[in-house]
C-alpha cells in the first residue's frame, strides 16, 4: 500500500520507528518530514503535506504523528478530501475506517502506548470502508458539509 507519514518534533523518534514496521510489513512509504529534530517546527506543515498527497490520491492512507495528536487531526481535517481520526486504539483505528471511510490517522506520540502502536497501524491500514447503507448514508452527509462549507 501507497502511504505518506510526517512528523513533527513531538513524533519525530516515533516516525522513525513507525516507518522501519511499515517497510518490513512491504509498504511504499512517502515520508514528508520532519527529517531532522527540531523543536520549533510546526504540525501543520506535516500534516497539510501528509493530507495532499492523501486528497490527491497519490498515497491510499496518511499518518501523521505530532505530540498530543490533536493539532494534526484539525490541520489534517481542514483538507478537503481527508477524514482524520486521531486514534491511540486498535478499535478506534479499524471502526473509523469501517464506519467513517477515514483515510488519515493520527497519533499523538506522546500519548499512545508505544507498545501497541504497530497494532494500531495494522488496523487502519487492514480496515476497509463497509459499504452497508448507514455507513454510506452517513459519509454522504460528511461530504455534503464539506461541499457546503466552500
Amino acid at each position: 500500500m501507497k502511504i505518506s507519514i510526517g512528523s513533527d518534533h513531538g513524533g519525530f523518534e516515533l516516525k522513525k520507528k513507525l516507518i522501519h514496521f511499515l517497510q518490513s510489513e512491504k509498504h511504499n512509504i512517502t515520508d514528508v518530514g520532519a527529517f531532522q529534530f527540531d523543536p520549533n517546527d510546526d504540525y501543520p506543515d506535516f500534516s497539510v503535506a501528509v493530507s495532499n498527497l492523501v486528497a490527491d490520491k497519490s498515497v491510499e492512507k496518511g499518518i501523521i504523528l505530532c505530540g498530543s495528536g490533536i493539532g494534526a487531526v484539525i490541520a489534517s481535517n481542514k483538507v478537503k478530501g481527508v477524514r482524520a481520526g486521531l486514534c491511540h486504539d486498535t478499535y478506534s483505528a479499524r471502526q473509523g475506517v469501517e464506519h467513517d471511510a477515514m483515510n488519515v490517522l493520527c497519533i499523538g506520540a506522546k500519548i499512545v502506548d508505544h507498545s501497541i502502536v504497530e497494532n494500531i497501524l495494522s488496523e487502519f491500514l487492514e480496515a476497509e470502508f463497509l459499504e452497508d447503507d448507514k455507513y454510506s448514508r452517513r459519509l454522504k452527509k460528511v461530504v455534503e458539509i464539506e461541499q457546503s462549507s466552500e
